[in-house]
């Protein structure tokens, strides 16, 4: 309890089931005076995070019951009730849009690549497309998307930018 200054989550916490107990145990172990810090892909964004999760929800199997989509983390007012829920006044809490911008000397299928291998949501869409015998067809679209949202000048780099939702809570 109390125990830390700054406690950050960058694309992390947004994933873990019952976000209200993650707001909860974020304020519980944060000593007042110090800060919490996240970010947060923000659903229905035009650019390549939110856009890769909502082609691979696609072909992926319906969530269970109860499920919470990580992506309400990227929405201020959700943000806000979950914080305020945990204790910390509303005008303790702010948000601010930024972009994260994945670099690569690769061109982007070689990130679509490390998405399919290591990034969980990517992993499971392509595990159910498997199944589905539509692999292909969803290597395609992400390769098609990584391509279309790539800003690099050559085809043989990556560079893709990425808005999300900065989160500072000062407890």
């Amino acid at each position: 309890d109390g125990s830390f200054d700054l406690v950050v989550s960058i694309f992390g916490a947004m994933f873990a089931p019952r976000p209200e107990d993650v707001a909860k145990e974020m304020v519980r172990v944060t000593r007042p005076g110090g800060r919490i810090v996240m970010g947060n892909w923000i659903p229905n964004d035009p650019t390549l995070v939110a856009q890769l999760l909502k082609v691979s929800s696609a072909y992926s199997p319906p969530p269970p019951e109860g499920f919470v989509s990580p992506m309400t983390w990227g929405v201020e007012e959700t943000v806000l009730e979950r914080f305020t829920g945990a204790g910390v006044p509303e005008d303790r809490i702010s948000f601010e849009r930024d972009t994260f911008t994945f670099e690569l000397p690769e061109p982007p299928s070689e990130l679509v690549a490390r998405f399919r291998d290591y990034y969980g949501p990517t992993m499971n869409a392509f595990a159910a497309a498997a199944a589905d015998g539509r692999e292909d067809e969803l290597q395609a679209e992400l390769e098609e998307l990584f391509a279309s949202q790539n800003t690099s000048s050559s085809d043989d780099a990556t560079s893709i930018p990425a808005t999300f939702l900065r989160v500072t809570v000062q407890v």
